[in-house]
């Protein structure tokens, strides 16, 4: 299970692969970068390159009622919460044709490695502890009608750029807090209670 800095491990290794895949290629030297919604201010926020911004985390519904986790030295603590993440990547270029090229190669990129193992995991995150190593996120092309992108970029203020969506599937966020456990059962009484007549 991840600490709770599994959310941004995520953002950057999508963002750590595709930087380093763009070494021997057209887009060498392109800016890849995570988004906040302020960063979409002025008419072209990144000259060339990739932007990914997380617009959404929800609860894995799917997976909700988790167990109890155990940590590195047995102990048991309060269960995860599973979440999946919601991001909208966007390729920024000079032209046309060069965006939609910087798309396909990102869209191919990304299919390449559809699973993350924790050794990519930890290796783009500043610490390297984030994810157990047998954990991995998975990320699934998502498809957004017309009226869900609106929906997603109205409050930012960002004209409809050229996008695609991806889900991060699934991040266990794990507790720090101790399962409170009762001891066991050492001994049991039973008595008799007396029938008063009234």
């Amino acid at each position: 299970m991840a600490t709770y800095r599994g959310i941004g491990a995520v953002g950057q290794t999508v963002m750590g692969l595709l930087k380093d895949a763009s070494a021997d290629t057209e887009f060498a030297g392109y800016r890849f970068e995570l988004f906040q919604s302020a960063d979409f201010s002025g008419p072209n926020p990144i000259q060339e390159g990739v932007s990914l911004y997380l617009y959404r985390v929800a609860v894995n519904t799917s997976r909700r009622n988790m167990p109890p986790g155990f940590g590195p030295d047995g102990q048991r603590y309060k269960p995860p919460i599973p979440v999946d993440l919601y991001y909208l990547l966007t390729p920024w270029a000079k032209n046309a044709v060069k965006q939609h090229r910087l798309l396909g190669w990102a869209i191919r990129e990304i299919q390449n490695v559809p699973v993350l193992p924790a050794s990519l995991l930890n290796f783009y995150s500043p610490e390297r502890d984030t994810f157990r190593p047998s954990e991995t996120v998975e990320l699934v092309f998502d498809i957004l009608t017309p009226q869900e992108l609106e929906n997603i970029l109205t409050p930012v203020k960002l004209t409809q750029p050229l996008s695609v969506c991806y889900v991060a599937r699934t991040v266990m966020l794990e507790s720090t807090v101790p399962y409170a456990e009762a001891g066991p059962v050492q001994t049991r009484v039973f008595d008799y209670g007396e029938v008063v007549e009234g």
